[in-house]
């Protein structure tokens, strides 16, 4: 992907056709509330006992539209694969509720959810293991046609095949090779036309470029951009490259030890972040630029992630976070519209003290150019290093009387 210049916050900025999408509007094809998938912890050998739970997903929520793009992004083990699982039912989930096109689809077995898992199919991770060596590609790309075969009528199925192979950029006479013949990126083409074989309204991408080289990423993506404008789909796309995330999808949700904590357009993300975690996220994107690489006010984080069998009370950020306070101890942050904040700044965030963040030598609001603060009574900004960013006499960007956040180290 070319670089098109870094942005404050160091992420290198996407291609110009990002900024053109817009976000689809209309009734939600996928809604999901609430959603939990708790892996029990047991002791014993003869007789089990649950000693506790590893909390994988904990209370997901987001809208997904017909025709949209809705990226996942986060450190590994925030449980972004295993939210993928759940809403494909691999996974049953614990509690919440996914429902499709309004029908509840989390409580589904046997035909109903073979009914429904025509319309939501899924593109894996690993395109060489996600693919059965002892099967040739058409038997791969066909076999759903098996287990559907009101799709395609038996005697049409093989020219049905050679028509997905060309649609994702591979030559039909490949129809009686085995995976092993194929290199990473053709396998996982391959993967995509089975997941199209149904042709669905949903699929959900877990890491579909993480196992691929960067020239391959990109053939990939749009390839996947390409089929979306063709088909309508809707994509769950999960990945670990924000630079990815950014360019293929409209709306990005920000993961962190089983919970959304902040999510909205690709601009009000990577160019407006309020959530302390996305802002460190974002600080860590490698730049290509020597001279931005060494000026770049990057965000340390200190600690590690807490154990999701054992998470913290409160915000789950706030053991790593420099803006944390008492509150943040006590009280669960909702991911909701904070009222102090206009514009862009203006989307889900899932902490009390969100504001936007500047770099050294920004804003006014202290000589380490911390945002600028909320409305009276409203938390303010602070920089990295914890300067006041709110009204004057309100510390730390805290509510009045609050202490001042710890700063983390930066680079």
């Amino acid at each position: 992907m070319a670089d098109h210049g870094a942005t404050a916050l160091g992420a290198v900025a996407p291609e110009p056709a990002a900024f053109g999408r817009t976000v689809a509007g209309g009734e939600p094809i996928l809604q999901v509330r609430d959603l939990i998938k708790h892996f029990p912890l047991t002791q014993g050998v003869v007789i089990k006992k649950q000693v506790g739970a590893v909390k994988a997903v904990d209370g997901v929520s987001f809208d997904l539209v017909k025709g949209e793009t809705l990226g996942i992004v986060g450190e590994s083990g925030c449980g972004k694969s295993t939210l993928a699982k759940v809403l494909m039912n691999l996974e049953p989930a614990t509690d919440g509720s996914v429902r499709y096109k309004g029908e509840e689809i989390s409580k589904l077995s046997g035909a109903s959810l073979k009914a429904v898992r025509r319309n939501i199919q899924m593109v894996f991770q690993d395109p060489y293991t996600s693919l059965n060596p002892r099967m040739t590609v058409g038997d791969i790309i066909g076999e759903p046609y098996e287990i559907h075969p009101e799709v395609a009528p038996k005697g049409d199925r093989r020219k049905a095949v050679q028509d997905l192979l060309d649609v994702v950029g591979l030559n039909p006479e490949y129809i009686n090779r085995y995976p092993h013949q194929f290199s990473g990126g053709q396998r996982q083409r391959i993967g995509i036309a089975r997941g199209l074989a149904l042709k669905p309204e949903v699929i959900i991408c877990d890491e579909p470029v993480s196992a691929l080289d960067v020239s391959v990423q990109a053939q990939v993506i749009n390839l996947l951009e390409k089929l979306q404008d063709e088909f309508q789909l809707s994509y769950i796309f999960i990945a670990h490259d924000l630079s990815i995330v950014r360019h293929i999808s409209d709306r990005v949700g920000v993961m962190y030890l089983g919970k959304l904590v902040e999510i909205g357009t690709d601009l009000e993300i990577y160019d407006h972040a309020t959530h302390p975690y996305t802002q460190a996220l974002l600080s860590a994107v490698p730049v290509p630029d020597p001279g931005a690489r060494e000026s770049r006010d990057r965000i340390v984080l200190t600690g590690d992630v807490p154990s999701p069998a054992n998470p913290p009370s409160g915000c789950r950020f706030r053991t790593r976070c420099w803006k944390a306070q008492d509150r943040c101890t006590h009280e669960i942050p909702l991911l909701t519209h904070p009222a102090w904040l206009q514009g862009l700044a203006s989307h889900d965030s899932a902490c009390h003290f969100a504001a936007e963040r500047t770099v050294e030598g920004g804003a006014a609001g202290g000589p380490g150019g911390g945002a600028a603060g909320g409305p009276a009574g409203g938390p303010g900004g602070t920089d990295a290093g914890g300067s006041p960013g709110g009204p004057a006499g309100d510390p730390g960007g805290g509510p009045a009387g609050g202490a001042p956040g710890a700063g983390p180290a930066v680079g």
